[in-house]
């Protein structure tokens, strides 16, 4: 929001957009999809990536009106405050999100499988060990091996920690008015986040191959690739999302007052890596 705020109407209210109908068009496509490809129909594939094609192509245009209004002086400080408490109720909606499947992990290891091991249990399953992980009480679960917090767990430990200190000292170098030290330090955010999804695509590689670890091994598979995945996710938006900024910083978008994409998109970095930490000691260490 380069522009000055003193200039702007109280309220901007945009005029009406078809944006949302077409994106929902773009998700239905998707949804049905989805549906009809896992329940093995071939022409669900293309359902899915018509869907996906066409709601990126909308949000794009969206995003992009949006931003020509920014840039144009139509978001006053009321506007600003708007943003701001969309974005902090959609990462405490996230968070809710990933608390789900914690949740689901600690009832899996701490509450489920100790009841299933008890004494009333031993009748049904009597060869059932109550450890974690385990390949439950029916023995249907072909055998594998956990995947341990080393190397590339601890590797993009490292990288998003460092990512976390990259996009901190861009936003006070964009604060202080110091624009190519903003970009050059963003950048090195966007590369690490993208580094960080590339080593977690290898490591699913080599769990599929070399451990046997799937989405079907078992609860531990199940609750493993969900946490890890949905999270991997998190990290291709976020990184997505700083490299728009980028390219926004790069063409001279944004001032030392007024930057609030830029913010928003560095408070959802952060949350990644919050969650990435609780990741991090949950399911590989413990």
């Amino acid at each position: 929001m380069s522009a000055s705020l003193n200039k702007t109407p109280y309220y901007f209210v945009p005029e009406p957009s078809n944006h949302p109908v077409r994106a929902s068009l773009g998700l239905m496509s998707f949804g049905f999809g989805m549906s009809q490809w896992v329940n093995g129909h071939t022409y669900g594939a293309a359902f899915t990536a018509v869907g996906v094609v066409w709601f990126l192509f909308v949000l794009y245009q969206w995003f992009g009106d949006a931003i020509a209004e920014s840039e144009g002086g139509m978001n006053s400080v009321n506007v600003d405050v708007s943003y701001r408490w969309s974005m902090s109720w959609f990462i405490f909606s996230e968070i809710m999100f990933f608390a789900a499947f914690f949740s689901a992990l600690f009832y899996a290891r701490s509450i489920a499988t100790p009841w299933l091991g008890d004494i009333d249990h031993k009748l049904i399953w009597p060869d059932f060990a109550a450890n974690w992980p385990n390949s439950g009480p029916g023995g249907l679960v072909e055998a594998f091996a956990t995947m341990g917090p080393w190397p590339i767990p601890t590797i993009n430990t490292a990288i998003l920690l460092t990512s976390g200190l990259t996009v901190t000292w861009a936003h006070h170098a964009i604060r202080e008015n110091h624009r190519k030290q903003a970009i050059t330090f963003l950048a090195a955010t966007v590369g690490l986040g993208f580094l960080f999804v590339c080593l977690q695509a290898y490591e699913y590689v080599h769990a599929y191959h070399e451990l046997n670890l799937k989405l079907t091994s078992g609860i531990y598979g199940s609750t493993f690739f969900m946490l890890t995945g949905f999270h991997g996710f998190h990290v291709t938006l976020g990184a997505i999302m700083l490299a728009v900024v980028l390219r926004r910083l790069i063409k001279g978008h944004f001032t030392a007052e007024n930057h609030f994409a830029f913010e928003g998109a560095s408070w959802y970095w952060h949350f990644v890596d919050v969650v990435w930490l609780g990741l991090y000691l949950v399911v590989y260490w413990m």
